[in-house]
C-alpha cells in the first residue's frame, strides 16, 4: 500500500492530472492539432504549449516562490531559488502527434543545496492513455498508482531487456556514432532492445521491473529528472556512463544493481571508441 500523498506529491499529482484532461482531448483530435517544426524529429505542437501554462499555473498557485525550468518556455523564478520544479509537459511528442499513445507528462523536484547544487526529491510520471501515475520521493520508495515499484532482479545480460533512445537526424555525428557503437556491443548480448520515444517513461519502465536497463545520450534535464528518482527509489542505480552524475551531460544509464555496471561500460566503450 502507498503512503499518504505528502504536500508536494499532492500538489504534483493534481497539476498533471489537470493537465492531462486537454492533452487527452488534443490527442484525440491530433490530425487537427496546429504544429510548428523545431526541427526533424523535435516537433512543438498546441498541446505542448496549452499543457505547460496549465502546469504552470497550478505550481505556481500552490507554490509561489518555487522556480521553473521548463522545456518550452526555459527557466524562470528567482536565480536564488531554494526549491524549482523541472517540467516537461509532453514527453513524446512526436508519438503524440503520430497517434501512438506512448507519451507522459513529467514532473520533478529540485531542492538547492548549502553548497550551491541540487538534488532531486520528488518525481512524477503521468502516463494518461493508461492511466498510470509513476512517483516518488526521497526516502519515501517507488509507487505506480498505489502498487510499490521495484527495479528488475535480472543478474544475466542474456536474459535482459534493455530500452534506448535513437539520436535524431540533427544529432552530431559523433553522438550518432557512439549509439551505433553501443547498440553493437549491447544487442548481441541481451534478450532485446527497445525503442519506444519517450525517455520518461523509459526511465519509469525501469523502476517497474518491465525494463532491465535504459541508456541515452545528451537528454535534457526535464526528460530526466523525475524518472531519476522514481528508478532510484525503486531500489535502481541511474548515473552516467562514468558513474557521476547524470544531469550534467544528459548521458543517463539506468538499470537494476546487478546489471548497471555491464550497461556503464558498454556505453563507455561506444562513446570512448571514437
Amino acid at each position: 500500500m502507498a503512503p499518504n500523498l505528502s504536500a508536494h506529491m499532492t500538489v504534483m499529482q493534481n497539476a498533471v492530472q489537470r493537465a492531462s484532461k486537454r492533452l487527452l482531448r488534443d490527442f484525440a483530435e491530433v490530425e487537427q492539432l496546429q504544429v510548428s517544426v523545431k526541427g526533424p524529429g523535435d516537433f512543438v505542437s498546441q498541446a505542448d504549449l496549452r499543457a505547460e501554462q496549465s502546469l504552470r499555473d497550478d505550481l505556481t498557485k500552490a507554490r509561489p516562490g518555487y522556480a521553473f525550468l521548463m522545456e518550452e518556455s526555459g527557466e524562470s523564478g528567482s536565480e536564488n531559488w531554494a526549491w524549482r520544479w523541472v517540467v516537461d509537459p509532453l514527453d513524446g511528442t512526436s508519438n503524440f502527434l503520430h497517434g501512438i499513445p506512448h507519451w507522459a507528462i513529467s514532473v520533478g523536484l529540485e531542492k538547492r543545496l548549502p553548497d550551491g547544487g541540487s538534488e532531486l526529491v520528488a518525481g512524477v510520471v503521468y502516463a494518461p492513455t493508461v492511466d498510470e501515475m509513476f512517483w516518488a520521493e526521497k526516502g519515501t520508495g517507488a509507487f505506480v498508482n498505489e502498487r510499490r515499484l521495484r527495479v528488475s532482479g535480472r543478474r544475466e545480460l542474456q536474459t535482459a531487456m534493455f530500452a534506448t533512445g535513437i539520436p535524431f537526424a540533427i544529432s552530431p555525428l559523433a553522438q550518432r556514432r557512439a549509439f551505433l557503437r553501443t547498440l553493437d556491443t549491447v544487442m548481441p548480448q541481451v534478450a532485446g532492445v527497445r525503442r519506444f520515444g519517450a525517455a520518461a517513461l523509459d526511465l519509469a519502465w525501469v523502476a517497474a521491473g518491465r525494463f532491465d536497463g535504459f541508456w541515452e545520450l545528451r537528454l535534457k534535464p526535464w526528460d530526466i529528472a523525475a524518472g531519476i528518482v522514481i528508478v532510484r527509489e525503486a531500489g535502481g542505480y541511474v548515473t552516467s556512463p562514468s558513474g557521476g552524475d547524470p544531469r550534467e551531460q544528459g548521458d543517463v544509464v539506468a538499470a537494476n544493481p546487478h546489471l548497471h555496471p555491464a550497461l556503464c561500460e558498454a556505453v563507455r566503450e561506444g562513446v570512448g571508441a571514437g
